[in-house]
């Protein structure tokens, strides 16, 4: 019987994928050889034998991955091409490459890290020595992927897999643009190719808008398979203590009585720093992890953590998607802006658990000052409409590629929200990514506005629906399984609120102490900006390359996001708070900074602040009697027509703001050989900081040192 034959005989197909399953997991000491549940053979007979396209709404560890591999093991010996996984995360490629050898699969794959072997990689392919290629979203429209080698692998791929597809829908949690890109992949599928799209997070909504997606081509019908998103391991709580100190207090005396290893969630990248250095004082093997952990480092400790070297690591959200390993417990130091993101998150425990004999602890603490951070997060949403079209406009006008760096000159958004909406503009047929840059289609494009503001509303009701999640008194799992959508949602039986777990609330006296140390220690290091950014000369400013009169390391008490001095100052910078003089418990962390410090400083310059002159004259006032050196200048507005914030959303933009509207105002000479303290409220972007020290230098200055009270990140 031949190969295709085999296929088309569904009981020795399944057979054979019987097989590839028990390669694939290994033998497992004490358990009965693996065997394929229904709905997996289900998924794997749409798409190796009917070759039609499925999507899987199933739960973390209930074996999509196994789908996916078993299917291509299928079709590849029946002469199909390679298998095109899209997948969002270098560690989710990394766990899936590590199983796919596991199985005797060859797979490889192309993203940013390893561009010196995508030449020998696409060798491979065309050799047919390849069984699976995972590729990044971003690759999708990198101009010669998208030209040269994805046409390629349309034409000749077996099996197309989107994993975490609810990226896919704008209505998901975690919506890449890049993801959109998938859409152009499945228009140039030549007939016959199955498509498999997974997740384990996805509402109704998500799940209809994706499935869509992929059934938008007359192909056949879209099998759809959705399963019970019960996880039987978890049991899950909510621990709610008034102060930070109170829940640091709780993570020090209660983190070693958590099973196993694990991860404590931060909401920013500057908690899990704090959160970490702390735990470490009090003993515990922890680690930092976040996005900006270098990618060398961020391999080391995921291994460790698999392997139970370390208690937990204290990591954002990205240590999330597709990180494989048995955990025993996820805290979360702060709450998730959404019930579904909540739900991705705890997922990471629990895997491979025998829930009739163990069991993962999931425990929230959350804190107030978490609506704010949504609130910053929720500001980086898609542009308003006269910025789309001014940078539409900037491109046409152009008749050229301009890369991001030339329009960020151009428009006042900042890199990263730029790049996004470039990308969305991109999928929509108005902007088109090339080499060298953008450049306009001349197509015509209408702003969204009732969609744009139905997500937004969707925002809103899900942060709701979380701080729901924290007051209710019914099933938590039954709580977050329903905001899933699952129409199988019944209560655990497991959780705090279904009397399944006794989670403690009290902290030690010590733990607290210690803890409101570490919080009532202010100071974060402010580092100079220590190169222009391109294209000033474009806005007409003769400024390039390195920043050569800069200033030294400043100081700030606390960054706005900090779990310390942090609420204070979120307080001290609401809108709604009236200007006035600085509050003595920041004199008293200013005045610590200052001992920690202790800057070498004989002048002092203001930076003048037109929304708040008073906070920042009684903080320069203040520092000049208890310094006993004088004011001698200030950074002063010039020019009011400028407003305060404009240009803060990008680089260029920003210098080119504050370049206009201010300038220094001091005696002639008078800085001359001076050590100058230079004195600010607030720091966003660093550039009027950045400038003034410049021309505090150039009037002088024998060296200047930053001292603000915040620094908003």
């Amino acid at each position: 019987m031949s190969p295709t034959a085999a296929l088309t005989d569904r009981a020795a197909a399944r057979e054979a994928a019987e097989a590839h399953l028990r390669a694939l997991v290994g033998p497992r000491d004490g358990q009965p050889e693996a065997r394929l549940r229904e709905d997996q053979w289900s998924a794997i007979e749409a798409l190796a034998v009917d070759r039609r396209r499925a999507l899987v709404v199933q739960r973390t560890g209930w074996g999509k991955s196994a789908v996916y591999f078993v299917a291509t093991l299928l079709l590849r010996g029946a002469g199909a091409g390679p298998t095109v996984i899209v997948s969002p995360l270098l560690a989710l490629m990394r766990n899936q490459i590590a199983a796919a050898e596991r199985a005797g699969i060859r797979a490889v794959t192309i993203n940013s890290t390893n561009a010196e072997d995508w030449e020998p990689i696409h060798e491979q392919i065309a050799a047919g020595e390849v069984d699976v290629l995972l590729v990044s979203p971003e690759r999708l429209n990198n101009p010669g992927f998208r030209d040269e080698v994805l046409p390629r692998l349309a034409a000749t791929c077996g099996l197309l897999v989107v994993d975490e597809a609810h990226c896919i829908s704008d209505w998901g949690h975690d919506f890449r643009p890049d993801y959109r890109r998938i859409r152009t992949l499945l228009d140039d599928l030549p007939d016959g190719i199955p498509v498999l799209a997974t997740t384990a997070t996805a509402n109704a909504r998500v799940t209809d808008d994706v499935a869509q997606q992929l059934g938008s081509i007359e192909r056949g019908d879209v099998l759809t398979l959705r399963g019970t998103l019960d996880r039987e391991s978890l049991r899950l709580g909510v621990v709610h203590l008034k102060t930070p100190d109170q829940r640091l207090a709780w993570l020090a005396d209660h983190l070693a009585e958590q099973p196993g290893s694990g991860i404590v969630y931060c909401l920013t990248v500057a908690a899990t720093q704090e959160v970490a250095d702390y735990l470490r004082s009090r003993g515990h093997d922890v680690a930092a992890y976040s996005g900006q952990t270098e990618t060398t480092e961020r391999q080391a400790l995921e291994a460790d953590l698999a392997a139970g070297r370390i208690k937990a690591l204290v990591a954002t959200s990205a240590l999330g998607m597709g990180f494989d390993a048995s955990l025993g417990f996820v805290v979360n130091l702060g709450s998730p802006s959404s019930p579904v993101a909540y739900y991705q998150q705890v997922g990471r425990a629990g895997r491979g658990l025998d829930a009739r004999s163990e069991s993962a602890t999931v425990v929230l603490l959350p804190a107030p000052e978490d609506r704010d951070i949504w609130a910053y997060f929720a500001s980086l949403g898609f542009p308003r409409e006269e910025q789309v079209r001014e940078t539409l406009a900037v491109l046409a006008e152009e008749g050229r590629p301009l890369s991001t760096a030339a329009l960020e000159t151009r428009v006042e958004l900042s890199r990263t929200r730029l790049e996004t909406m470039l990308k969305v503009l991109d999928v929509d047929g108005a902007v088109r990514r090339v080499k060298g840059g953008w450049e306009s289609t001349g197509r015509p494009w209408s702003y969204d506005a009732e969609r744009y503001e139905r997500v937004r509303a969707a925002r809103e009701r899900e942060q709701q629906a979380m701080l729901d999640y924290l007051r209710t008194d019914r099933c938590r799992m039954w709580f977050l399984r329903d905001q899933l959508d699952d129409p199988e949602a019944t209560e655990c039986g497991r959780c705090d609120n279904c009397g399944g777990l006794d989670l403690p609330t009290h902290v030690s006296a010590e733990a607290v102490s210690q803890a409101q140390e570490r919080l009532a220690r202010p100071g974060v290091p402010l580092p100079p900006r220590k190169m222009w950014p391109t294209g000033l000369d474009r806005l007409g400013i003769d400024l390039r390359g390195r920043v050569s009169e800069q200033a030294q390391e400043g100081r700030a008490v606390a960054r706005l996001t900090d779990l310390g001095y942090g609420q204070a100052l979120r307080e001290l910078f609401r809108e709604d708070t009236e200007d006035g003089p600085v509050p003595v418990p920041l004199v008293q962390a200013v005045i610590e900074v200052l001992g920690d410090w202790r800057p070498d400083v004989d002048a002092i310059v203001e930076i003048e602040s037109v929304s708040r002159p008073e906070l920042v004259g009684s903080l320069a006032d203040g520092l000049s009697r208890y310094l006993q050196v004088p004011l001698l200048g200030r950074w002063a507005v010039l020019d009011p027509d400028v407003p305060p914030g404009r240009g803060a959303a990008n680089s260029a933009q920003r210098v080119a703001a504050v370049s206009r509207r201010c300038g220094l105002e001091t005696e002639p000479g008078a800085l001359e050989g001076r050590r100058v303290l230079l004195v600010d409220d607030l720091v966003d972007t660093g550039w009027s900081t950045t400038l003034a020290a410049r021309a505090v230098l150039r009037a002088g200055a024998a060296s200047v040192s930053p001292l603000v009270l915040a620094v908003r990140a």
